[in-house]
C-alpha cells in the first residue's frame, strides 16, 4: 500500500518532473493570473474656466484578472497580446483630497518580444516593445467635485452637475518579464510593463466645459501561470 505522502510525491514528479523544454518556433503560450495597474499622478494643472487653477489629479491603482497570449514567430521572437478584465480607478484632485470621480478602462496591448536563452533553457527572461490603446468608459463625477465646482463658480448647490469624458489613448508600451518552465507545458510567469497613457479629459458643466490633459503612465504588474500549446 502506497502511503499518502509518497503518492503526492509521485504525482508531483509525474506533473512537473519531466525535463523542461522552453519555447520554440510555432508554440503558443497562454498565461493567466493577477494583474495590477499602478498609475502615477498627473502634474498638469486644470484651469477651471478662468476662475481658479487646480494642481492636477491623482489616479489610484486597481487589480484584476490578466491574460496574455504569445505566438513564437521564431525560437527567440514572440508576438504577445495583453488583455484583462476592466479596471476601475478612483480619481482625486491632487493635493487637496477631493474625490473627482472614477472611470473604468481596458488597456489591450500588442508587443514584439525577444527571449533570451534557447530551447533548452528552463528560465527564459524577455523584453518587449509594443503599442497600447486604453479605452475609457463609465466615467463618473463624484459629488465632492460637483460641490467644489459649485463653490468655485459661486452658484447654488446642484447647479454645476458635471459630467466627465476621457478620450481613448494610444501610446508605446515597454516590458520585461520571465518564464520559468515547470515541465514541457506548464510555466510560471512574471512581467512588468510601462505604458505611455495620456488622455484628453473634459469636465462638462452647465456653466462651461473644462478641458485638461491627464498623464497616467502606469506601471503594470502581472504574476501568472502559463500553458504552452
Amino acid at each position: 500500500m502506497i502511503k499518502p505522502g509518497l503518492y503526492l510525491i509521485a504525482l508531483t514528479l509525474c506533473l512537473f518532473g519531466t525535463p523542461a523544454t522552453a519555447h520554440e518556433k510555432g508554440d503558443f503560450i497562454l498565461r493567466g493570473g493577477i494583474i495590477n495597474v499602478d498609475p502615477r499622478g498627473s502634474e498638469n494643472t486644470i484651469d477651471v474656466a478662468g476662475l481658479t487653477t487646480l494642481p492636477g489629479v491623482d489616479v489610484d491603482s486597481d487589480t484584476q484578472l490578466g491574460i496574455t497570449g504569445t505566438y513564437m514567430l521564431t525560437n527567440r521572437i514572440g508576438l504577445e497580446v495583453l488583455a484583462a478584465t476592466p479596471f476601475k480607478h478612483d480619481i482625486y484632485v491632487a493635493g487637496v483630497g477631493i474625490k473627482a470621480g472614477s472611470a473604468k478602462q481596458l488597456p489591450p496591448t500588442i508587443s514584439i518580444q525577444y527571449y533570451f536563452g534557447d530551447t533548452t533553457s528552463q528560465f527564459r527572461p524577455y523584453v518587449g516593445l509594443g503599442i497600447n490603446t486604453t479605452i475609457f468608459f463609465e466615467e463618473e463625477v463624484d459629488a465632492q467635485l460637483n460641490s467644489a465646482l459649485d463653490g468655485i463658480a459661486g452658484v447654488a448647490p446642484g447647479t454645476v452637475n458635471a459630467d466627465l469624458e476621457l478620450d481613448q489613448s494610444w501610446g508605446l508600451a515597454a516590458q520585461v518579464g520571465f518564464d520559468y518552465m515547470l515541465n514541457d507545458r506548464w510555466l510560471i510567469n512574471g512581467a512588468i510593463w510601462y505604458a505611455d497613457i495620456d488622455t484628453d479629459a473634459t469636465i462638462h458643466t452647465a456653466i462651461a466645459d473644462v478641458p485638461f490633459d491627464v498623464e497616467i503612465d502606469p506601471l503594470v504588474y502581472l504574476l501568472s501561470i502559463g500553458y504552452k500549446f
